[in-house]
């Protein structure tokens, strides 16, 4: 049976349990342990997939289907270990079982309560599928003290007691703030988030203390007298250079040595990070630098482009460079020329997004990059803005846009309402509930023999993950064809086109997927490697 490792945080958010629970499961893995890791999300949506980026950030999207919390990108990327829909579960989705098991005479008349209906099911979730691993990491989304929270911690405090001592331990993310008008780091949030973690019923094992200084022996020891935890498990997580530096630094402050002893384990093997040696070299030593303009529309938050970022950083390790990333909100291009943001730019990428605000914007910049033979990316959304832009700037079909934006008299991109999903035939309608009308997860694809995408692959069978509702209009392939824009992958059936390009543009790419969701430092996804490295080479030339 796996042992169980539960991931709380207090005092404030986006301290980054998701990143150190990752980096946790990255190194168990590198000690030769098979580990999965999962997020209990408190919120009452159902899922992430309706939310506004603006709010949760991205929507990070498995194989199966799965719109899930941006924290099981982390996992991914830092493990490998491919999530699932088992993988991300919030208060909503439990709610809604519950309620269901409930209509369907399930309780036999029982009153349903929280304790135990909801806490079962919750405890039913973090256990699923754990015989097959050594470690299964819970990250408990939230504060500790959040009224939403409760019956998670409540949960995982049962779990504790169900499983015994040598098999679960709780881990504490907490906030160690320095004060620089008293000159001193402060210890009391952190007192303070552990009584009201006790309070529930819950002891760390370990405290896990965010500080953007350097804890003293003293401080450290003070923590651990005051949370009734050894002082060699105050340990502190500093801020780092890059978040790919976090496996080596939590093992050299004792993490998972003393993680490992909580489970009576003192003769692991030594953890083999000579992958994130590598990782971290190439990210502190480039031999250049690129600029990337990103060019979309969820600017206010960082995590709107959460794997879209990383992925170009994958890309600048696969090439050795530096990618310096350039956020632009499209809407500027509305109002000012594309040529004043974008001269001088290595790369242009175009992502996804929904809604009709700053398409013109985006367009603009599609155009700026066939013109001018700059690299152009786009994913997704990006892909219909570079087919409109072509219908409308070559093909002369002035009316051309998406059916997403009203009904155009030439629907370039239109909602799909049939397609294959392995053996059965997945529909939608455009008064389908929005979180049901997406293509979603990982879809298989067909290269055309001798195209760019073909040699970037270095195969002519992919399969990539989709999270999108709108499609190329097969209608008009032909017309942009003849103009330039010529569909490289199509869905095995020839249905739907899956990939785009220009051929005798430098580097012009158009994907209806996700490429970003399957990218890792120490595996960066071919296409963002090739385009990093078309944007080097004209670096090169400019």
């Amino acid at each position: 049976m796996a042992r169980l490792i539960f991931i709380t945080g207090g005092v404030v958010s986006s301290l980054g349990k998701g990143l150190a629970s990752a980096a946790l499961g990255a190194l168990l893995q590198a000690r030769g342990y098979k580990v999965r890791l999962r997020k209990l999300d408190p919120y009452l949506n159902v899922d992430p997939g309706t939310m506004s980026p603006h709010q949760h950030g991205e929507v990070y999207v498995t194989d199966d289907g799965a719109e899930t919390d941006l924290d099981l990108g982390h996992y991914e990327r830092f493990t490998g270990v491919a999530s699932s829909k088992a993988d991300n579960i919030t208060s909503g989705r439990i709610y809604q079982q519950v309620i269901e098991k409930e209509r369907r005479g399930e309780y036999l008349g029982r009153t349903v309560q929280v304790i135990p209906h909801v806490t079962d099911m919750i405890k039913e979730f973090a256990l699923a599928g754990s015989d097959d691993v050594d470690f299964l990491l819970c990250e408990i989304g939230g504060t500790v003290g959040d009224i939403e929270g409760l019956p998670f911690f409540e949960a995982i405090r049962q779990l504790g007691n169900d499983l015994g001592r040598d098999h679960h331990a709780f881990i504490h993310l907490t906030l160690v703030p320095y004060l620089g008008a008293a000159g001193e780091l402060k210890t009391k949030p952190t007192q303070h988030s552990v009584k009201e973690l006790r309070a529930i019923g819950i002891q760390p094992d370990i405290l896990l203390c965010r500080s953007e200084k350097p804890i003293p022996e003293e401080e450290r020891k003070k923590i651990g007298l005051f949370c009734n935890v050894p002082k060699e498990r105050v340990i502190p997580a500093l801020d780092l250079k890059t978040i790919y530096e976090a496996p080596k630094a939590y093992h050299d402050v004792g993490f998972d040595v003393e993680l490992l002893k909580v489970f009576g384990i003192t003769d692991a093997p030594s953890p083999d990070l000579t992958k994130w040696d590598w990782v971290v070299d190439r990210v502190k030593n480039p031999e250049g630098e690129v600029r990337i303009a990103v060019v979309g529309k969820y600017m206010q938050v960082k995590d709107s482009y959460k794997s879209l970022s990383e992925a170009l950083v994958h890309g600048g390790l696969a090439n050795n460079v530096k990618v310096r990333i350039e956020m632009i909100d499209s809407v500027i291009f509305e109002r000012d020329d594309a040529a004043t943001f974008l001269e001088g730019v290595n790369g242009i990428l175009v992502p996804g997004g929904f809604g009709e605000r700053g398409v013109e914007g985006k367009i603009a910049a599609v155009k700026f990059a066939r013109e001018h033979k700059v690299p152009f990316f786009g994913i997704c959304y990006g892909l219909h803005m570079a087919v409109i832009e072509t219908a409308r700037n070559l093909c002369n079909l002035e009316d051309a846009n998406t059916t997403e934006n009203g009904t155009p008299k030439h629907p370039v991109i239109a909602l799909m309402t049939e397609w294959i999903k392995g053996n059965k035939v997945e529909t939608r309608t455009e008064t389908t509930d929005l979180g049901g009308t997406m293509r979603l997860g990982a879809y298989p694809a067909v290269l055309s023999k001798g195209s760019k995408v073909e040699e970037v692959y270095g195969s002519n069978t992919i399969s990539e993950r989709h999270r999108h509702r709108y499609e190329v209009n097969t209608n008009y392939v032909d017309q942009l064809a003849a103009k330039g824009l010529v569909v490289s992958g199509w869905s095995p059936d020839g249905k739907l086109p899956e990939i785009m390009e220009i051929p005798a543009h430098p580097w012009f790419i158009g994907v209806q997927f996700h490429p970003e969701l399957k990218s890792k430092p120490f595996a960066p996804h071919p296409l963002f490697k090739s385009f990093i490295a078309a944007a080097v080479k004209q670096g090169r030339l400019v």
